[in-house]
């Protein structure tokens, strides 16, 4: 089912759906289709379209610090910021996107938010002879000096909605409040499936991925970057569209 869940949304992605024109226009040769998918291409590519897209993910969200929420019975860090690279004597683990979940969840738990600091047992069918992402950020809390009984991890899990099942299960009944750490792009689709669970959440966004600025002339110019904030946004929205339809 994670195949289908990282796969599926592809076939709708800028760059799947230009290769699919683009393989139409060999098949049959077609100007209008060639124009379109240079067009689509050249539009998906823009930070003046890739920035904003992103943006509609994360509109009317906030970067909070610790002291603008209220203390609740455990912080939730969400996975989704480590990479494995090769190393000298094997893989070796570094920080990727998605880096300030864990700072924003150690400074809450610093700041006494919180009496329990929770990570996710991040780990994807092909990330094989890898530890699960939250064990190996519970030892980086420790080394930055969170007490490893103040420290949890989840059982392995493969997305969001797998994350709030088993957050529930950890806690158990008696633990209602929560704040929850994560992306801003990703945080109302993980409130909503947390709120589902059956938790009282305060939502603690971090990792904005845009920052508001004025326009400029480069925004009109094709741009690496603007296509992965494109790309992600389409994912994003289709993952929110994916959960609001199963639990409509």
């Amino acid at each position: 089912m994670i195949y289908l869940h990282k796969l599926l949304p592809l076939l709708v992605s800028p760059i799947v759906l230009v290769i699919i024109v683009m393989a139409y226009a060999v098949i049959k040769p077609s100007r209008k289709a060639v124009i379109f998918a240079i067009l689509l291409l050249y539009i998906s590519s823009t930070p003046i379209v890739g920035e904003r897209l992103f943006r509609s993910l994360e509109l009317n969200q906030i970067r909070l610090q610790p002291q603008d929420v209220e203390a609740a019975e455990a912080t939730v860090v969400l996975s989704g910021m480590l990479k494995s690279v090769q190393g000298k004597n094997g893989n070796v683990v570094e920080w990727a996107g998605g880096v300030d979940r864990f700072f924003g969840g150690v400074e809450l738990y610093e700041s006494g938010k919180t009496p329990l600091l929770i990570f996710t047992g991040g780990l994807l069918p092909w990330q094989t002879n890898q530890e699960p992402e939250g064990e190996i950020l519970r030892r980086f809390a420790i080394r930055m000096g969170v007490p490893a009984d103040a420290l949890r991890v989840s059982e392995s899990v493969q997305n969001t909605q797998q994350e709030s099942v088993a957050i529930k299960k950890l806690l158990g009944q008696n633990v209602k409040n929560i704040i929850l750490v994560t992306s801003a792009f990703h945080m109302p689709r993980a409130q909503g499936l947390f709120e589902q669970a059956g938790f009282d959440v305060t939502p603690y966004p971090v990792d904005f991925g845009v920052v508001v600025r004025d326009v400029k002339p480069m925004d009109f110019l094709p741009d690496a970057g603007a296509l992965a904030m494109t790309n992600a946004a389409v994912r994003e929205w289709l993952g929110r569209v994916y959960y609001w339809i199963i639990h409509n």
